[in-house]
C-alpha cells in the first residue's frame, strides 16, 4: 500500500505537537463531554443508586489501564502508525453504537471496550515522542502536547451541556464520533512512521516480557511511574465525583462545565510553563518542587474541609493541586521513558498500564468513598502525594533537585 504524499516531508514541531495532543485527547473527550449528562443518562437508562453513574467513567479508566499492556508490543513490531489508526476506527464505531444503548449494562460494556480502545491513543504517542526525542526536550514536547491536551477538558463539559439541552444525551457520543473521524483523516494523511528499522521487536511473548521486565525493573524509571500513578489515582477520583462535588454539593448547578473548564484552562497553562522552564531548570528539579508543594496544599485544602469551606475556597485550592499535577505528569513521564530508546513502546505501554490501571482502580475507590464532602478526595490526594515523593526518593536514592540531565551548551 502507497502511503500518503503528506508523509514525505516531515512535521513541523507545532502540527506534530497538535496532532499527538489531538490523538490522546479523544481519551480525554469520552470522559469529559459526558459528565454533565450523567444525571440524565443513568436516570433514562433506570440507575437508582447515584454513586453507580460514576462507574461509566471508573470502567472505562480501568480498560484503558488494562489495554495499555498491548499497543506497544504491537507498536514496537509493527509499528506506530498502523496501531493509531486501528484504535480511530475502533473508537468511531463503538462510540456510534453508545448512542443506540437502552440499558445502563450495554453502555458500561462498550465503555469498557472504549477504554481498551483508546489505550492505544495514549502509548502510542508517548512512544512516538520517545522515539523523536530525549532528556529535557523530550520533557517539553510532552508539556507542549498536554498544554494543548488540555483544551479538551476545558471545552468538552460545555459541549456536553449544549448537546444535552439541544439534541439529549445520545447526540453525545455523535459528536466524538464525528470528532475522531476528523483526527483519523489527520493521521492517516500527515503521520509518518516514527519507528526506527533497526528497532523492530518480535512479536514472541519472551521478547515481550522481557522489554517490559526491563523497564519495570529499571530502579530509575519505577519510582516516576509509579509515583505519577498516585498523582494520577487523586486526579481520576476527581474526576469521577466531580459532577456530585462540584454542581450539587457545592451548589454550581448549570455552571459546573464553565467551573470545570477554568481549571482545566489554568492546568493547560501551567504546561506551558512548564515547557519553557523545564529545559533551563531540568525535568527533575521542576518536578521534585511540584510535588512538594502539592503535598502543602493538599494539607492545607483538607484542613479547610474538615472546618467547613465554600466553593470559593475549594476551586482555587484545587486547581493549584491540578496545576502542580501538571509539573508533576509531564516530567515524571519523560524521566522514566529515558533509559528505554530501543525499546519504547514496550516501556510506555507497561508504564501506561501501571499508570492507567492503578490510577484507574484508585480513583474509582476515592470516587465510591464520596460521601457528600470534599474529606475523602483531599485525604486522598494528601496521602497521594507523599507516597509519590516517597517513590521519587527511592528512584533517586534519597537525593531531591539532583540535576542528571543538563541542558546541552550551545553549539560554538
Amino acid at each position: 500500500m502507497r502511503l500518503p504524499q503528506a508523509q514525505k516531508s516531515p512535521l513541523r514541531e507545532t502540527e506534530f505537537v497538535a496532532l499527538m495532543a489531538a490523538i490522546q485527547a479523544l481519551q480525554a473527550l469520552a470522559i469529559d463531554v459526558m459528565l454533565p449528562a450523567l444525571g440524565t443518562i443513568s436516570h433514562d437508562l433506570g440507575v437508582t443508586d447515584p454513586n453507580e453513574r460514576q462507574l461509566a467513567v471508573g470502567i472505562f479508566l480501568i480498560c484503558s489501564g488494562l489495554g495499555s499492556l498491548f499497543p506497544g508490543a504491537l507498536g514496537d513490531r509493527f509499528g506506530r502508525r498502523p496501531v493509531v489508526l486501528t484504535c480511530l476506527g475502533l473508537y468511531m464505531a463503538i462510540s456510534l453504537a453508545s448512542a443506540l444503548v437502552t440499558d445502563f449494562s450495554a453502555l458500561l460494556a462498550l465503555r469498557a471496550m472504549l477504554g481498551l480502545c483508546t489505550a492505544g491513543m495514549m502509548v502510542m504517542p508517548m512512544a512516538i515522542i520517545r522515539d523523536q526525542f530525549s532528556g529535557d526536550r523530550m520533557a517539553r514536547i510532552q508539556s507542549l502536547i498536554s498544554m494543548t491536551f488540555m483544551v479538551v477538558p476545558m471545552f468538552a463539559p460545555t459541549i456536553g451541556q449544549a448537546v444535552l439541552l439541544i439534541a439529549g444525551w445520545r447526540w453525545i457520543f455523535g459528536v466524538m464520533a464525528l470528532l475522531a473521524a476528523g483526527v483519523t483523516f489527520w493521521a492517516w494523511a500527515r503521520l509518518p512512521e516514527t519507528l526506527h528499522p533497526d528497532y523492530r521487536q518480535a512479536i514472541a511473548p519472551r521478547t515481550i516480557l522481557a522489554n517490559m521486565w526491563e523497564a519495570l525493573r529499571c530502579r530509575a524509571a519505577l519510582g516516576y511511574f509509579l509515583g505519577a500513578s498516585f498523582v494520577q489515582g487523586a486526579l481520576f477520583g476527581y474526576i469521577n465525583s466531580s459532577q456530585q462535588l462540584v454542581a450539587e454539593h457545592f451548589g454550581a448547578g448549570v455552571f459546573f462545565p464553565a467551573i470545570f473548564g477554568g481549571m482545566a484552562l489554568v492546568m493547560s497553562g501551567t504546561n506551558f510553563v512548564n515547557s519553557r522552564i523545564v529545559e533551563r531548570f531540568g525535568a527533575r528539579r521542576v518536578s521534585h518542587a511540584a510535588a512538594i508543594t502539592y503535598i502543602v496544599v493538599a494539607g492545607v485544602h483538607l484542613t479547610c474541609a474538615v472546618l467547613g469551606e465554600s466553593l470559593w475556597v475549594f476551586v482555587p485550592l484545587m486547581t493549584i493541586s491540578m496545576c502542580m499535577m501538571s509539573f508533576i505528569g509531564s516530567n515524571f513521564a519523560s524521566i522514566a521513558l529515558q533509559p528505554f530508546a530501543r525499546t519504547a513502546g514496550a516501556a510506555a505501554s507497561v508504564m501506561a498500564f501501571v499508570r492507567l490501571l492503578f490510577g484507574a482502580v484508585l480513583g474509582t475507590l476515592i470516587g465510591q468513598a464520596y460521601d457528600g464532602t470534599a474529606r475523602p478526595l483531599l485525604a486522598a490526594m494528601t496521602v497521594a502525594g507523599v507516597l509519590a515523593l516517597a517513590l521519587v526518593l527511592y528512584s533517586e536514592r534519597g537525593v531531591l533537585f539532583r540535576r542528571l540531565n543538563p541542558p546541552a551548551r550551545p553549539a560554538a
